[in-house]
């Protein structure tokens, strides 16, 4: 008998330290209803939920039929599941990660490395940076969800030089003046971005004690302003308080002046680049990136920091925070999926929500293997073996030119992500 060609997965949980404790966390609901005997810890973070091969993480395969234990092992033994173009464009590599995020504390300000640096990064520090490979990366918006990302206008980063006197003495007057020149006059991209590289450096290679003063008397500042009533918009001051209550001291509390913060609704996303600095603050997301997990980071953040790898990749291209909206498209023919396609070809996520007054629904086939998550909702699949129930928590994996028929059940919309790679 032919093995399957769709088959549920069992996925890993990574406990971070930063990701939402027990029940708070969407990713600790999904992984608690996607098998059998899993209890929530009510003081344990769930952080991430690794949907996909790679090493660190790599999916267990829920069905006896199949001789392989993981989706890795199965991969190897079966490439032609991938798709021919995937095959041919990814070395018969299984080309995204798939990830549900949920954020209690700030991730680290941090980029990740395009692929020349990646490999670069790889071979001289294979401890810190794990493969060669790049990390572009996408998030989707579950609940409200905050991050910063990319660096704002160069307008608001000398406005900020003005009003935060802490902030100006930490960029240095010569800094400081340079970037206020650049932002005023006509100059050409290139020296508004060596300008603004300049400011960036000169703060995140400040002493430690020169910013423990500054961030004191910041903070000291602004409480008081608070609780006198007063408005601290300017300072970005809730903010700031909070970043410093969860990291006293740190140099990354003064990133919030350089970059973009941006709050997702539940179904906007925002797409990270190559070399482009962000940092999730809070929320729950659906993210898909490229299959790496390499990360350079120089801020709120207790693992390994590399200042200067930071400050020397970042693309230092300044735009408005409306500008990291990425906006997803409709799919010709399917009233029910939207799709969310970057500009990079390791990886596509299909948002499928199906109403309750719809009994069926066909997942398409697709000229790549693909990870399908169940959200919210109930459905099984038509015509498998004792019709496999899928619920929230669910994960299947589809093999390239595989059509899914669900037959819909209960109240309640059925809302999927799939994640995929259209070349």
């Amino acid at each position: 008998m032919a093995e399957p060609r769709v088959f549920p997965l069992s996925c890993v949980v990574q406990d971070y330290a930063w990701g939402k404790l027990g029940q708070d966390s969407e990713v600790a609901h999904l992984w608690s209803k996607g098998g059998p005997n899993r209890e929530i810890k009510p003081d344990k973070p769930y952080a991430e939920l690794w949907m996909g091969s790679h090493p660190k993480g790599d999916a267990l395969i829920i069905d006896n039929r199949i001789k392989e234990k993981t989706l890795g092992q199965w991969i190897a033994a079966h490439p032609e599941c991938l798709g021919s173009k995937v095959r041919e464009t990814f070395q018969d590599q299984l080309p995204f990660l798939f990830k549900v995020l949920s954020v209690r504390l700030a991730l680290s300000i941090q980029a990740h490395p395009d692929k020349v640096l990646a490999k670069k990064l790889h071979s001289q520090f294979p401890q810190h940076y794990p493969d060669d490979n790049h990390k572009p990366e996408m998030a989707i918006a579950l609940t409200p969800f905050r991050g910063m990302c990319g660096f704002r206008p160069v307008s608001e980063i000398v406005g900020f030089l003005r009003d935060v006197p802490e902030f100006h003495a930490l960029i240095g007057q010569e800094s400081a003046k340079n970037l206020e020149s650049v932002a005023s006059g006509s100059c050409d991209g290139e020296l508004v971005r060596s300008a603004l590289k300049s400011c960036f450096t000169c703060m995140m290679q400040s002493s430690k004690k020169e910013c423990a003063e500054q961030l004191n008397l910041l903070v000291q500042r602004v409480s008081q302003q608070a609780k006198n009533g007063g408005d601290v918009s300017n300072s970005i001051g809730d903010l700031l308080l909070t970043l410093h209550s969860q990291f006293p001291g740190d140099i990354g509390c003064f990133a919030i002046y350089f970059l973009n913060v941006v709050t997702l609704q539940p179904g906007e996303a925002m797409y990270l680049g190559a070399n482009e600095p962000h940092a999730y603050l809070e929320g729950d997301c659906i993210e898909c990136m490229a299959c790496s997990d390499n990360t350079v980071r120089a801020g709120l953040t207790p693992k390994f920091i590399d200042v200067q790898t930071l400050c020397e990749m970042l693309t230092y291209n300044a735009a408005p925070a409306s500008s990291k909206l990425f906006r997803p498209a409709p799919v010709s023919g399917d009233p029910y999926a939207t799709l969310y396609n970057p500009p990079v070809p390791d990886f596509t996520v299909i948002k499928i929500e199906v109403p309750p007054s719809v009994s069926q629904y066909q997942v398409v086939a697709l000229d790549s293997a693909s990870i399908l998550l169940i959200v919210h909702g109930q459905a099984t699949i038509h015509g498998s073996q004792e019709g496999l129930s899928l619920h929230p928590g669910s994960v299947l994996f589809i093999s390239a030119n595989e059509t899914l028929t669900l037959n819909v059940g209960g109240k309640d919309n059925l809302l999927m992500f799939r994640a995929c790679c259209l070349l």
